[in-house]
Order: structure tokens, then C-alpha cells, then sequence
């Protein structure tokens, strides 16, 4: 499995840092990740493009995880591609209706299938998938796929999602704020050190960071290091990795 970091920042990004949205490629098909803005400008400088991605799987509804979905589609399009499914928690499909609602004349332009699940296993693209709800202000699913990589999805840290994950050769983890932020629904480093503590996972890599965390890398990195001694490291915007 091959899985790059097409944004790594949030619901403000900053120059070098484009909205949520990761990239894997398997045996069968590439598969989107959330996909919020700067997710179609990302895909276009990897190899399999736009044109490629033909699944998409969402974590949740907001904005920042979905505002290039209905982008995706009309690229797609443009370029000649019939299909796109988009798979989601519950409320997926009501979002991409009224999407359309508003950009009608999107309607009917490729084959879209839309598909809900839940905590549970699924397939899609051809992943083994397993959801896990988590701690949001909005319905939100935690994945991991074929057993090797979890992506936390925006959440606060808990110890029952570090359980989820255990085993997992890649954990992407929100990490929002540096300590001394006062934040609900996304973690701190010194809360996710607590929640990582005695779970063994290959490594973690933060994701999700809001500008308050620039030149913030090493004291968050030093916070969860007080609770947590795994191998963490700090995602980046077309970051690839490679998961035997």
C-alpha cells in the first residue's frame, strides 16, 4: 500500500499546507481519503490524478474534508470519466443531494453511486476497511485499511481510538493545536501522548495542524514524548510512504 498526504492542514490552511485529504493506492483501484480544498490541485501532481480516483471515502461532513468533492466530479467529467462513487457515515448521501441541489447542472454528469457505512467492516476500492466512531462535533469515522493503516478522522484522542489502531504499521492522527490551546473535538500533543500510552503502534503521523502550530514542532513532538515513546513525526503535504 502506497498512501500520500495530499493536505495535512485544516480549516485554515496555510501556503504550504492544503486542506484534509490522503491518497492510497493498493492492488486495485486508488482511493481518495476526504477531500477537502486543494485536494484536486495535489492529485494532479501524482501519477495517478484526478482522472484516477474514481472512490472516495469520507470521514465526515464538514467543510474542510469535502469542499473539492463536487470539484472532483466535474474534473472528472471535463476529462471524459464516467464514474464516481462516494462513500461515507450516515448523512453522505443527503450531502451530496443537496451538493447537487445547488450545482444542478452537475446532475447526471458521470455515474455517481453513493454508499453509507458505519463502525463496521466495508470494502471499497478494493481496501478492507474498518470504521470506528469517534469524538466529534459532527458524526465522524475513524478507518483502517487492510489492517496496516489507521487515519483518526477529526477527532479528540481517546484510548478506545489508540486501541483501534494498535497493530496498525501508520497511524495518522489529528493534532490540531499545541498545548495551551483550549479546543474541543480535536486533540492537544499532551492528550494525545496520554491517549498513544501502551499501545504499540509502528509510527504516528500528525496531521490536521492548524497554523497555530507552526514553529510549535518540537515542543508538541517533546509533550507527547512525556507520556508516549513511539516513533511520531509530523505529516507534510505530499509526503509518500510505502506499507508492506
Amino acid at each position: 500500500m502506497r498512501v500520500t498526504f495530499l493536505g495535512t492542514g485544516s480549516a485554515m490552511p496555510t501556503a504550504d499546507r492544503h486542506q484534509t485529504g490522503i491518497l492510497l493506492e493498493g492492488d486495485e483501484q486508488p482511493l481518495l481519503v476526504d477531500c477537502g480544498a486543494g485536494s484536486l490541485h495535489r492529485l494532479a501532481r501524482t501519477n495517478v490524478g484526478y482522472e484516477g480516483v474514481s472512490s472516495v471515502l469520507l470521514t465526515h461532513h464538514h467543510l474542510d474534508h469535502v469542499s473539492d468533492l463536487l470539484a472532483l466530479l466535474k474534473a472528472r467529467w471535463l476529462a471524459g470519466e464516467e464514474h464516481l462513487e462516494v462513500v461515507g457515515p450516515t448523512g453522505t448521501k443527503d450531502l451530496v443531494d443537496g451538493l447537487l441541489d445547488v450545482h444542478d447542472y452537475l446532475d447526471g454528469r458521470v455515474d455517481l453511486t453513493v454508499r453509507e457505512v458505519g463502525p463496521h467492516e466495508f470494502s471499497v476500492a478494493g481496501f478492507d476497511v474498518e470504521g470506528f466512531e469517534v469524538r466529534h462535533s459532527l458524526p465522524c469515522l475513524a478507518y483502517k485499511f487492510d489492517g496496516a493503516f489507521a487515519f483518526s478522522g477529526d477527532t479528540e484522542a481517546f484510548p478506545g481510538l489508540a486501541a483501534f489502531a494498535e497493530g496498525a504499521a501508520v497511524l495518522a492522527h489529528d493534532c490540531s493545536f499545541p498545548d495551551g490551546v483550549d479546543v474541543d473535538n480535536h486533540p492537544t500533543p499532551s492528550e494525545l501522548g496520554r491517549a498513544l500510552s501502551g499501545h504499540e503502534i509502528g509510527r504516528v503521523y500528525l496531521t490536521h495542524l492548524y497554523p497555530h502550530t507552526t514553529g510549535e514542532h518540537d515542543a508538541m513532538l517533546s509533550s507527547i514524548g512525556e507520556h508516549y515513546d513511539g516513533d511520531v513525526r509530523f505529516a507534510e503535504d505530499m509526503l509518500s510512504l510505502t506499507i508492506e
